[in-house]
């Protein structure tokens, strides 16, 4: 009746998205052609592009891209100015070929990467599947797959496509799928098919006259949710999430599924969870484009002034000079103005292209340096680090935030039974060989191990001892697989648990609907399940009732401290103790459980049974009415211990993260797992501490709505902020609150999602415990926040907002202010679009890793987006820029070839723009000496610019800059290269330029003779000489890491002006072209006589001399730099400071509990649905899935698994949509008090 009156709910709804299953013609309609080959159609096919470019896209579309960039638009302008014969003053190949050069260079390398992404494409599309065409099923590949067709998945198949799930072979249609791809979590999650096609399509016959039709949403981000309705056979059936098989899902442990296909391609909820590729430009690409604006404009002004200097010149000139005008026509105006455009022309080389030629050989260096540093490579699996940009490596020196997935990049996702206690007594140790050879049940792989609680067990001497293990194996969800001793469980933990107990000699064996059996030390047990209690995240316990061999009744009950501790029914020395063994395991970072058990009394039970009988049949408010019921009986609990469960890290995960924290950049956690789970993770990695004040909802609402009431009326009070230099703040928030929270995550309707009915516990009431006088100084606290961030917003930002954006804004600006955020429950848009805000809001550089394929989104939109090659498949590192096997080695690419590239770069262009200013403002001096006519002044030369910061150069060693971190900050505070390090290499060109030209002209002034130096060829010989030698000096200035190369470099500069000399003043050049190649035999005519070679030296001398005294003095007086002093604090501000050292009993400890089971698996096992095989009554063999041939499915190499996103595991009963539990506010605010009692808060 439920299910019926749903789906006439649903039915009434508008859905927009038919699917109806076998009718192709009917998707035809849908197909319009949109110009010439190109169609449109509302159904996509599952083909999946995720290259840029294609065929006859590549070359339009990437000069599209590269001409985004400011100086190649320059240069082209300037080509165009040089093609016009009137005012051209070079040849136009003389700029034109470079630039081709140039872009061809970015091309090949776009096109490189590109062909990276086509090759990934192929082979994921041409993956095979079975699908129905007439009445069988026939292997094709994944890209034939149409919305409308009939699936058939067999064990360990890849999802292609977005399914609902119609029959399996599984006992009333479950499948199970393993989702390491989506949250990184290798527990198995089940999905359910509808119980209407479940008996109906028994066979192939049937399914292929399957009609039914689909009503549903439109395809969406949405990875949790999914409603719709099924009409076949004139009946109407409600669809949810929990009838899905999301593309890319692996199934596991069913040997034969079916499905209909509901999304294809980039309609899945996957593809549409994927980012598109994003033009990844630098900060120095950035800063570069408003620098050749910049420097346009300058000579737009000094080619003007020179201009106006022609015509009064050419004025003066005609006056004088009458007679030799008479053959010119043009006018004083048109005179000047084409000599104003060849001005531009002659001075266009302040921008110079070899600068950006040369700057992607840097490029290339760095990443070569990052491909073959040893220290990056992982043995284990021969993967070294991979620069997969050459265009980002400078920008790896200026990170500010790292955002970061948890599963399989922070952790192994290997749970390991490390230590327990019992009674107050801890027992842990490491395994040495095979202790377990008694037990031939035990797993060989254990390594958990004390001799000491093991004689215990086997001696039977402790009745504490043998209800502890004896729960670990009782109370569970695990299933045991087909009379294997294979375990099937809701999570890892349990996993690890059930395994600890077998290797001690209480063996789970096998289960019914109501039973379960355990081999407790060779003696095989039956106990009758009289009540499976369920887990979730709003009890955080489970408990099993059950009636052993002996007649008696026992409650199993496992589940966080925080809620078993305060059922007790005594408090005595043993609990206090095992209080404090608990804080212990917390400061070890282990995930602990507390466990405790009751002997129940016959005539209690009977009395509870008839009123949790009653509760299991209610049609609403059933799982608050459960809820009261189990708490009834989770009541007078006794103590039995704690177990303690190690969720291993990747090697050096905290001293890597802690160097990076170091080095001033704050790190962000962004996980699909539990909030739980996250935070001991947290603790684990050393972002949290016991230390920090932690913001959770509640805190965080109340900072944003004081920032909304005050936004517009309050004054700036700078105190108001001062409490943050005070108390180390961290953030943990969940992805529906981000969901509420912020607008940008809201952009797709919520339609149809209301209509679904959803039944589940609130907390209890009992538990909440509220301190007014606490409670009153927090909101005077985080009003004081709230006030400060809204008057600072209101006086920077003149514009009106919408309250979205301020809400965002206020948002970001606190957490930002953290210095651990740690988002849970998040899905992979929105890690996206969180990093997306911070670089919206705070203009930082972002840096993104992850290992699975639910992390390519955020690593497309982070600047920066490196990718682990880890166990969830290659898809995080195909869309990544750079690819490393540990997270470990990201303290490396960071703090050492981060900050070198961006070092070697920066010196590189300070460098060259002086080079180039020293050299070309000669022109400038030159102009006032004839006429403004816009002739060269001086020889071509060649300079060294490639050794001031080639890829060898480096100021510290590799092993300084990681015990150094914070020299980072140069980076991120962009200290190396800015508008004043520009300005000082202008001024810097400037003097070098005006001692050179007039020192020259000083000394050569009115001198005649065989030795003189005043004619044209021998004042430019002199000054090219002159600024080659200063600019070589300062090259040799500027080095602090000398190499064999760079030395080469110098050397092969030098050599380079040697001979382009010799060759440029050679008689058979001349004889070719006197006017191209006027220089005959300079060079030699003006070094034979030493009076030009003091004139050199003389020049040389002043150019270097000063700037070397005033860098010896600057860096004598140079101060070293100062952390801030703290300022006292005003009176009416709130203070914090640290609470003394935790004692015995105080309410102040942390809960280390960590569990991610999923609830509705014990719903599985009381309905006995997944106990037993169904039998097929159709003599036809559904399963039947033979491999295909190689004929019939032709296929590149395998790639690893699919790109997949998060789904949920759901809770499931009878047809009600399952949805994912979350606290109340009471237990929120529970949970606040007891945190923020480590704090003295005074106002």
């Amino acid at each position: 009746d439920t299910g019926r009156r749903l789906g006439d709910s649903l039915a009434d709804t508008a859905f927009t998205w038919e699917v109806r299953a076998n009718d192709w013609g009917y998707y035809k309609q849908f197909k319009k052609k949109v110009c010439l080959c190109w169609y449109r159609d509302k159904y996509k096919t599952n083909v999946i592009r995720t290259a840029k470019y294609s065929v006859l896209s590549f070359l339009p579309l990437n000069l599209y891209e590269q001409f985004h960039r400011v100086s190649n638009l320059y240069f082209l302008f300037i080509i165009i100015l040089q093609a016009m014969p009137e005012i051209s003053t070079l040849p136009w190949l003389t700029l034109f070929a470079p630039l081709v050069c140039l872009l061809a260079v970015r091309a090949a390398r776009d096109l490189m990467d590109d062909i990276g992404r086509h090759r990934s494409d192929k082979a994921i599309n041409n993956r095979p599947c079975q699908i129905l065409t007439g009445k069988r099923f026939s292997w094709k590949k994944w890209k034939d797959l149409c919305v409308g067709d009939v699936v058939r998945l067999s064990k360990d198949s890849i999802v292609p496509a977005d399914l609902l799930l119609l029959a399996s072979t599984e006992p009333s249609s479950l499948c199970y799928v393993e989702t390491v791809d989506i949250d990184g979590e290798t527990n198995l999650k089940f999905r359910q098919a509808l119980p209407a096609t479940h008996k109906e399509l028994t066979s192939t016959k049937k399914m292929a006259a399957f009609q039914g039709t689909v009503f549903c949403e439109e395809p969406n981000s949405r990875m949790h949710q999914f409603v719709g309705i099924l009409e076949w056979n004139s009946q109407k059936y409600p669809l949810d999430i929990g009838n899905l098989l999301l593309r890319g899902c692996r199934v596991r442990n069913t040997d034969t599924c079916y499905g209909l296909v509901i999304y294809a391609g980039f309609d899945t909820k996957i593809m549409k969870n994927c980012g598109k590729i994003h033009l990844k430009r630098t900060k120095l690409d950035l800063f570069m484009n408003k620098l050749v604006v910049l420097i346009f404009l300058s000579l737009v002004v000094v080619s003007l002034c020179l201009a106006l200097g022609f015509s009064f010149k050419v004025r003066d000139f005609r006056e004088k000079h009458y007679y030799l005008w008479a053959m010119h026509t043009r006018s004083v105006f048109m005179e000047s103005f084409l000599n104003f455009w060849s001005f531009l022309i002659l001075l266009s080389v302040m921008v110079p292209m070899a600068m950006f030629i040369q700057a992607e050989f840097i490029h290339l260096g760095n990443s070569i340096f990052i491909n073959w540093d040893v220290q990056m490579y992982h043995e284990p699996q021969d993967t070294p680090a991979k620069a997969r940009s050459t265009s980002l490596n400078d920008q790896l020196g200026q990170v500010q935030y790292i955002f970061s997935d948890k599963t399989g990049t922070l952790t192994q996702n290997i749970m390991t039974f490390k230590k327990c206690c019992i009674a107050g007594r801890v027992y842990g140790g490491l395994r040495r060989g095979n202790p377990y050879l008694w037990n031939k049940f035990a797993d060989k792989k254990s390594l958990y191990h004390n001799e000491e609680l093991l004689g215990i067990v086997r001696k039977k001497q402790d009745k504490m001892v043998q209800e502890f293990w004896r729960l670990l194996a009782i109370c569970h969800t695990v299933m045991v697989h087909q009379n294997q001793l294979v375990y099937q469980a809701a999570s890892p933990d349990e996993e690890a648990l059930v395994t600890a107990a077998r290797n001690f000699g209480y063996v789970f064996l096998s289960r019914t609907q109501d039973t379960i059996t355990v081999m407790e030390l060779g003696e095989e047990r039956v106990y009758q399940v009289l009540a499976m209690m369920d887990f979730n995240s709003v009890r955080k316990r489970m408990s099993v009732l059950v009636r052993n061999p002996e007649g008696s009744i026992r409650l199993y009950t496992k589940g966080a401290d925080t809620v078993i501790l305060e059922r007790l029914h005594k408090r005595g020395d043993m609990e206090m103790t095992t209080e404090e063994v608990l804080f212990a395991f917390a400061e070890e970072t282990l995930r602990t459980l507390c466990l405790a058990y009751r002997k129940v009394k016959e005539e209690a039970y009977e009395e509870w049974k008839p009123h949790h009988q009653q509760a299991c049949l209610l049609l609403q408010n059933r799982a608050q009415a459960l809820h009261d019921v189990y708490e009834q009986m989770e009541q007078k609990l006794q103590l039995l211990g704690v177990t303690a469960i190690e969720d291993k890290l990747q090697d050096g995960v905290p001293d890597t993260i802690k160097c990076l924290r170091r080095g001033n950049i704050k790190f962000w956690v962004l996980t699909g797992d539990k909030q739980e789970t996250a935070v001991n993770i947290g603790f684990a990695c050393q972002l949290l501490s016991e230390k920090m004040l932690i913001l959770e909802e509640k805190e965080i609402n109340r900072v944003l709505e004081t920032y909304w009431e005050s936004n517009n009326n309050m004054q700036t009070n700078k105190g108001y902020l001062k409490f943050v230099s005070q108390v180390k703040l961290a953030m943990i928030i969940n992805g529906d609150f981000l969901d509420k929270l912020l607008l940008s995550l809201r952009k797709e309707p919520r339609a149809l999602v209301q209509n679904v009915v959803v039944d589940e516990a609130t907390p209890d009431s009992g538990q909440v415990k509220r301190d007014y006088l606490q409670a009153r100084r927090i909101s005077l606290m985080w009003r004081s926040f709230g006030t400060s961030v809204a008057s600072s917003e209101s006086n920077t930002t003149k514009t009106p907002n919408s309250p979205e954006v301020l809400r965002e804004r206020a948002f970001v600006d606190l957490a930002t202010r953290c210095q651990t955020v740690i988002c849970c429950r998040v899905t992979p848009k929105q890690k996206a679009l969180i990093v997306a805000l911070v670089k919206k809001y705070q203009h930082v550089v972002t840096l993104a890793i992850g290992d699975g394929a639910n992390d390519v989104n955020m690593i497309k939109t982070a600047d920066i987006g490196v990718g682990l090659s880890g166990q969830e498949g290659m898809q995080a590192v195909q869309n990544s820029d750079y690819a490393l096997a540990q997270f470990r080695f990201l303290q490396r690419l960071l703090l050492v070839h981060g900050r070198w590239s961006y070092m070697r770069v920066c010196k590189f262009l300070r460098y060259f723009f002086y080079k180039t200013v020293a050299s070309m403002m000669a022109q400038i001096w030159f102009s006032f000496y004839n006429g403004f006519t816009a002739q060269v002044g001086t020889s071509g030369n060649s300079l060294p610019s490639g050794a001031a910061g080639g890829p060898a150069q480096s100021d510290v060693t590799a092993e300084k800059s990681l015990q150094m971190p914070e020299l980072y900050t140069a980076g991120q505070e962009n200290e190396l290269f800015n508008y004043w390090v520009f300005f000082q290499a202008i001024a810097h060109g400037t003097a070098t330029s005006l001692v050179n030209f007039f020192v020259t002209l000083w000394v050569g002034h009115d001198s005649v003779g065989p030795s003189s130096f005043s004619d044209y060829q021998s004042f430019a010989v002199i000054l090219a000489l002159s600024g080659l030698l200063s600019i070589t000096l300062e090259v040799i200035l500027i080095i602090r890491y000398w190499t064999v190369l760079c030395l080469l470099t110098i050397l092969f500069s030098l050599g380079s002006y040697v001979i382009m000399t010799y060759a440029t003043q050679s008689l058979w050049l001349w004889k070719m072209s006197p006017k191209a190649f006027p220089f005959l035999y300079a060079d030699p005519n003006v070094l034979a006589h030493p009076s030009s070679l003091l004139v050199i030296l003389l020049n040389v001398s002043l150019s270097t001399l000063p700037v070397l005294a005033f860098r010896v003095i600057y860096q004598a007086l140079k101060k070293p730099r100062r952390e801030p002093e703290e300022e006292a604090l005003p009176e009416d501000i709130v203070t914090v400071e640290a609470a003394p050292a935790l004692r015995r009993g105080t309410p102040a400890r942390r809960s280390s509990y960590a569990f991610s089971h999923l609830e509705g698996y014990a719903d599985l096992i009381t309905q006995g649905t997944s106990l037993r095989k169904s039998a097929r009554s159709d003599s036809e063999d559904l399963s039947d899935s033979t491999a295909p041939s190689h004929a019939e499915v032709s296929l590149s190499r395998r790639e690893p698994p699919g790109l997949t996103r998060r789904a949920s595991g759901m809770k499931r009963k009878g047809l009600q949509r399952p949805r994912k539990p979350s606290l109340e506010d009471t237990q929120t605010w529970k949970t606040t008090c007891h945190r923020l009692q480590n704090y003295n808060l005074t106002v």
